[in-house]
């Protein structure tokens, strides 16, 4: 379970994210929807322990990503936007070293790596360095290195961008099986046909902050609105208040 509570960040001037928080639960999948610049992967980036808030704190499992960021990182899976991948590495070395830095021994580094490579489909590339790779080719790597260590949560900043017909709906089937499995997913997207195919729980984001959050029919009957998208519009056009 991850459980946020009045995160604030600033950049300067610029106010990133502003008194935002969320709970997303095991067993679900729970999404940011939000136009660019909302605030988003800003708020991924916090769950994650790359940022520190100025202000509030959240909790992975129980673990806090302010006083005990190195326990919070163990239990979450992170695929960055842009996935991050070593380009020198395989698809495979890739895996296997995220392996090892989440302390597995080698041995089962590599069974864990042979696993995913079969699970997300890769043999194709397993073996191939990552320099020239395609944006799914990517993508699938780091998720498989997201997943290497089992994560019970999984944090996924925009993880269907750049990626074909097929290999999105690979990936939406991955995630239900996940959810299935009682993972609590959290993952940021401005594309609506993407939250309204993958999410249990929704939140509105917009200049920072939460607008809105629930079901995706909650949030349609909040904005008085037929469909996701419409109620989006009403919503973020309204300030929250319809």
């Amino acid at each position: 379970m991850i459980a946020a509570d009045d995160l604030n960040k600033h950049f300067g001037a610029v106010v990133a994210v502003r008194a935002l928080s969320l709970r997303a639960q095991d067993g679900r999948i729970t999404g940011l929807l939000g136009p660019n610049g909302a605030g988003k992967s800003t708020t991924l980036r916090i769950l994650y322990t790359v940022l520190r808030p100025d202000s509030g704190d959240a909790l992975i499992d129980g673990h806090s990503v302010t006083r005990t960021p190195l326990a919070a990182a163990r239990r979450i899976g992170v695929l960055p936007h842009g996935a991050g991948i070593y380009a020198n590495l395989t698809a495979r070395e890739n895996i296997t070293y995220f392996g090892a830095l989440q302390g597995l021994p080698r041995a089962a580094a590599r069974a864990r790596a042979q696993e995913l490579v079969t699970l997300l489909e890769m043999e194709e590339f397993a073996d191939r360095r990552a320099r020239g790779f395609s944006q799914g080719q990517r993508v699938k790597t780091a998720l498989a290195r997201a997943l290497v260590h089992r994560p019970q949560n999984l944090l996924l900043d925009e993880p269907t961008n750049g990626l074909d017909v097929m290999a999105v709906r690979n990936l939406r089937a991955l995630l239900l099986r996940l959810r299935d499995a009682g993972h609590c997913i959290l993952f940021s997207s401005h594309v609506m046909q993407e939250v309204s195919a993958l999410c249990d729980e929704i939140l509105v984001i917009a200049h920072g902050t939460v607008l809105a959050a629930g079901t995706p029919e909650a949030i349609r009957t909040r904005a008085g609105a037929a469909t996701l998208e419409d109620a989006f519009v009403r919503l973020t056009a309204a300030g929250g208040t319809p």
